[in-house]
């Protein structure tokens, strides 16, 4: 785990040692334990890295530089099957010096070229310079585990791990820095800004399971190596699906454990968190490490679970009871966040990382469960709806969308200021943002096409954002056995029955499939969210703190009506109405912006 960053310049133009160094140090969180950097000024192009070290600590330096100085590699993340493609090149004849991931894919690259990518299982973020081509390149993971950003004037292209490591650039001075009023419309549709955007104009990610070519010229080659949409449903009977997906789980999650550091889990005593620590269990000879926090308020605590799960499986089990209120550490949290996030679930991520930091460098999370499952409530709830399964097909995508919208399209209307409203005119976050990947999911069922949707989403805009982000604050590397790409394969060959019932059960098979494992309690026990009840507190404690906050924000002045801002303010205080998830949104906007002012 790590931090990249760099630059390639059209022109050959260099960049200045010192704003690359200073690019580096935003970085340092990522990366605290080693530095290094591959410039050739005369061509306008640096790779640099900051590096967590997790795998072979003594030899992993990076960049990786061919023996003829003419290609460099870093990459953010961890290449978990690169025993067994080492192993393969040695049989080769290709030798490598080092026991290190990075090295395996400069190896690769070398004999493959960019078509590499598909060789690696992993979750990565990747930048090549190929003086032989005289170009860089750019490469994220399949789902976008790893994030990577890119700033491009047409000129000179910067990249980096996150978007503060842009700021040091003299040019990209974050006070001058425009905000994208459409990223903002977005946020306020999804309650996270959905790649490509960010906040920032000129500034965007790339996008996952893509890599991109950066030559002299001003054409930019983009190609997407991977994509879930290539999977077709087909049936299974349980007991053959069941026992496939053990053994992808239980190989994903062995992998996952190569590491030359301590490491543990997340465990909430959740179905996911509960079958990723089961099959740990199997695979190392001493206890697992496992963590959580848990509340003094029994409607948000959870730890009770975690422990009856860290007993069953032997667990070297750490919980801390938690302060609830961690509003405090907002700001914090959108610090490394570099933009607004309207979930509150940030933050006891935040609080659980930074306990098992004490102990370990390196935890395994059971994110992605729900989306590849169908675990989240919403889907019970929206296929419940009689008519569900008889929508065409534009119906549908569209009755989805509004279901998990935050503020609907007249909702925007009544709350943006006119100037606000006529720049945003004719600009649909279901059009845009939405509906591409809908299309793409076409041939799935109606369940798979609903999470299709979340995996390009909620989970690579959000879901995926909360573990890397709150993880790297305190350097620590979350990995993710459910994301790896032979499950996710796996489970869009699944139909859509086999992860809500028609009487509504989520992840109906996979809980059957983990009973022999966690045990009937943990498997079908009720899921609760990983949060805190802002929403409460919004009507009580921090009512007068939120309306403050939100009247004394210039960004909130400039875009929004005050007349609307505080008749959600007076309805859900008044319990006329629940605008818990509106008025966090806005609230994290103000804060956000606050911090950067």
């Amino acid at each position: 785990m790590c931090g990249i960053f760099g630059y390639w310049d059209r022109r050959g133009d260099s960049l200045p040692a010192d704003d690359l160094q200073a690019m580096g140090r935003s970085l340092i969180h990522r990366g605290p334990d080693d530095e290094g950097m591959h410039h050739v000024p005369t061509r306008g192009v640096a790779v640099g890295n900051r590096r967590l070290s997790i795998i072979d600590i003594g030899g992993g330096h990076q960049p990786f530089v061919s023996d003829d100085g003419q290609i460099a590699v870093v990459q953010n993340g961890e290449i978990f099957n690169h025993i067994e493609l080492a192993a393969e090149l040695r049989q080769q004849g290709v030798r490598l010096d080092t026991h290190s991931d990075t090295e395996v894919i400069l190896r690769l690259y070398e004999r493959e070229g960019i078509g590499c990518l598909k060789r690696l299982n992993g979750m990565f973020a990747i930048a090549i310079d190929d003086g032989r081509e005289d170009a860089l390149y750019l490469a994220r993971d399949r789902i976008g585990v790893k994030p990577l950003y890119v700033a491009d004037d047409g000129q000179r292209m910067l990249f980096a791990s996150e978007i503060k490591a842009f700021w040091p650039i003299p040019s990209l001075k974050r006070s001058q820095a425009a905000i994208d009023i459409e990223a903002i419309h977005h946020f306020l549709t999804f309650n996270y800004i959905p790649v490509p955007w960010t906040v920032y104009q000129g500034v965007h990610h790339v996008l996952p399971g893509t890599w991109m070519r950066f030559g002299r010229g001003s054409t930019v080659l983009t190609q997407r190596w991977w994509s879930l949409a290539d999977q077709r449903e087909r049936d299974f009977e349980f007991g053959d699906w069941a026992e496939e997906f053990l053994a992808l789980l239980d190989d994903a999650t062995r992998i996952r454990l190569r590491a030359d550091v301590p490491f543990g889990a997340f465990l909430s005593g959740g179905v996911d968190s509960s079958t990723i620590v089961g099959l740990m269990a199997r695979h190392v000879d001493r206890p697992v490490k496992t963590f959580c926090i848990g509340f003094e308020d029994p409607r948000f605590d959870e730890s009770a679970f975690a422990a009856d799960a860290a007993r069953r499986f032997g667990c070297d089990h750490t919980s801390e009871v938690a302060e609830l209120n961690m509003l405090d550490r907002w700001p914090q949290v959108l610090h490394h966040l570099d933009q607004p996030h309207g979930d509150a679930s940030f933050m006891p991520t935040l609080r659980v990382s930074e306990l098992a930091a004490k102990h370990v460098k390196v935890v395994l999370t059971g994110d992605g469960g729900d989306e590849l499952f169908a675990g989240y409530e919403k889907y019970a709830a929206f296929f419940a709806q009689p008519d569900a399964a008889t929508l065409s097909t534009d119906g549908f995508q569209r009755r989805y969308f509004d279901s998990i919208s935050l503020f609907s399209s007249p909702a925007k209307s009544g709350l943006y200021r006119p100037e606000m409203r006529k720049q945003l005119e004719g600009i649909d976050s279901f059009t845009v943002a939405a509906k591409p990947w809908f299309d793409e999911a076409r041939h799935f069922d109606r369940v798979n096409q609903a999470l299709y949707l979340d995996m390009q989403l909620l989970l690579s805009g959000n879901n995926l954002v909360k573990p890397d982000r709150m993880g790297m604050a305190v350097s620590i590397e979350a990995r993710t056995p459910f994301l790896d790409w032979r499950m996710m394969e796996f489970a869009f060959r699944s139909r859509g029955a086999t992860k809500l019932s028609l009487q509504g059960d989520k992840k109906h098979w996979f809980k059957r499939a983990a009973v022999p494992l966690i045990g009937e309690e943990l498997a079908y026990r009720k899921k609760q969210m990983f949060t805190v009840p802002i929403g409460e507190w919004f009507k009580d404690e921090l009512h007068g703190w939120l309306r403050q906050t939100l009247a004394h924000s210039e960004l909130i002045a400039r875009l929004f009506e005050p007349a609307f801002v505080t008749a959600m303010l007076d309805d859900h205080r008044d319990r006329r109405g629940n605008f818990t998830r509106e008025l966090r949104a806005l609230a994290a906007l103000a804060v956000w912006h606050r911090e950067v002012e």
